[in-house]
């Protein structure tokens, strides 16, 4: 029982700093989308294909999430908010690429 007690806790402080380092990716993203958006500057292909890269690989991280039954609400509540922010981000990124 001691044992899969410190399992658990090792897989929530793994898991805790994944969500964390994807939060800080989307903080990155967002700011580099909104410097876009705020200098009306026109996205250029290259810049277009790869930020869409970026959100595609990063939807697919945050929705690929699984909430192990030993996830707090807090932790699960952090998930839902990641799935709000990339839906928000592709908004913002088609704002970007349309200008």
């Amino acid at each position: 029982m001691e044992q899969q007690k410190k399992m658990e806790e090792s897989f929530l402080r793994a898991h805790r700093e994944f969500v964390s380092n994807l939060t800080r990716s989307l903080e990155l993203l967002e700011k580099d989308i909104s410097e876009v958006v705020d200098m009306e500057q026109t996205c250029t292909d290259e810049w277009c294909q790869a930020t869409e890269s970026v959100l595609d690989e990063l939807a697919k991280l945050i929705y690929s999430i699984s909430e192990p039954r030993w996830l707090g609400k807090e932790d699960s509540d952090k998930i839902k908010k990641l799935r709000n922010r990339i839906h928000d981000l592709y908004a913002q990124y088609k704002k970007a690429s349309a200008a």
